[in-house]
């Protein structure tokens, strides 16, 4: 056999380990966070706890979807359940729909948000304005801030208030199952999502036994359940009232001050639609992964390019080892660097394939998408990249009809 071709084999090899290796470590943890981490199903066998709470959604041009989310808010089983819907702005058809859905459900109030200050993101203020612009929301012993693009199922109220009570927490958070219907929703949403509980794997967002604060406190905007007394102790949403994720903060305010926050999966309890377009994908993510890294320039790029070697690279690598070392074996001989260079792609390959299997399971990603994450993750890795870049040249980040100014760290 040729010397390069040996030479080929051998760096085959050593990739194709590097990537099952990495891939084998990535499983273990996947599987500890999956059996470490109930889902709030798991809510669905406790009965239902006393207290009232109130739902509070801000919702900036949500015509299309706010209507399916107050039609999954009228089936909820909740006994003292008000929602308060704070209109953001709208310059869409999103109050008529909102009120053609609600159809005079007296459980129902619309509050209108005119402006927003400076020095508070958008968002922020609409949540913020609605809790005390109602008196049903200043009264509840339980608040949810929720996505207008959710959507609940019958008995998601129930069932995560009982949670909450029953894991002792301050703040119960939820990682939303995402619809796959889109190209990008089937191909890049699952790597972007790993990506962040990569960041904040799910067992160390939730405390252990009677420790008083996860070790890492996190927070998903799409489904964030309050005891209402904790909420107001830390400051509510004016304690971030600049803050463009505001989620993420409001967690980590929370466990400074030593108070119980947790994060569980969905499993189908709540389910959301984050971005319709692909434009709107990458500019959504791109401002999730810089404010998850608190704007800090050097992680992100850090990041990017673990996300194109580990996802994608180092998996292709073991694709060829196998294949190379095959036809090299079958055509030449089996000595060392082929039998090497196909033992170690057979184990990049197996490891990527088991631990994305985890991945598009828990996400509820379509397993026969699964081969298009070595592209997801390249993808995830430009916005990665693009999120630094954008940092470094001072670009602002557009959202919810505003632009802000953030500065790198």
């Amino acid at each position: 056999m040729p010397l390069w071709l040996d030479i080929l084999l051998i760096a085959l090899a050593v990739a194709a380990g590097a990537c099952g290796a990495y891939w084998t470590v990535g499983s273990v943890r996947v599987l500890g966070n999956l059996r470490a981490v109930p889902t709030a199903r798991a809510g669905l066998r406790l009965p239902v706890p006393g207290g009232s709470v109130c739902v509070v959604v801000p919702a900036h041009n949500e015509a299309g979807k706010i209507g399916k989310l107050v039609r999954s808010l009228r089936e909820q089983d909740h006994p003292a359940m008000r929602v308060v819907l704070a209109l953001d702005r709208c310059t869409d058809a999103t109050e008529p729909e909102a009120l053609e859905a609600i159809a005079g459900d007296p459980r129902f109030e619309i509050v209108r948000v005119t402006a927003c200050p400076e020095g508070w993101a958008g968002k922020v203020n609409a949540v913020w304005t609605g809790v005390r612009a109602s008196a049903a929301a200043r009264d509840a012993d339980l608040l949810l801030f929720t996505d207008a693009d959710c959507v609940f199922h019958p008995r998601a109220l129930s069932a995560t208030a009982a949670l909450l009570r029953e894991r002792r927490l301050a703040l119960l958070s939820l990682l939303s199952t995402l619809f796959h219907d889109a190209w990008f929703e089937k191909l890049v949403q699952p790597a972007a999502g790993f990506e962040l509980t990569r960041q904040y794997p799910p067992r160390r967002c939730n405390p252990r036994g009677d420790d008083p604060a996860a070790p890492r406190p996190f927070a998903n905007g799409q489904f964030m359940l309050f005891d209402a007394a904790a909420y107001r102790a830390a400051g509510g949403h004016e304690s971030v009232r600049d803050e463009l994720l505001e989620d993420i903060a409001i967690a980590r305010l929370m466990g400074e001050r030593g108070m119980r926050t947790g994060c569980l999966l969905a499993a189908g309890i709540v389910r959301c639609r984050m971005y319709d377009t692909w434009e709107q994908f990458r500019r959504g993510w791109k401002r999730i992964y810089t404010e998850a890294s608190k704007r800090r320039v050097a992680r992100l790029r850090k990041a990017a390019w673990v996300k194109r070697v580990f996802g994608a690279l180092l998996p292709c690598a073991a694709g060829d080892a196998v294949l190379i070392g095959t036809l090299a074996g079958t055509l030449g001989e089996w000595n060392e660097p082929a039998v090497a260079s196909v033992a170690c792609g057979l184990w990049g390959l197996s490891a990527s394939l088991w631990a994305w299997g985890m991945v598009y399971r828990s996400s509820g990603a379509p397993l026969w998408a699964m081969p298009g994450f070595v592209a997801g993750c390249w993808l995830t890795g430009d916005i990665l990249a693009e999120a630094a870049d954008d940092l470094d040249r001072g670009v602002k980040t557009s959202w919810g009809g505003r632009e802000y100014a953030r500065e790198a760290r």
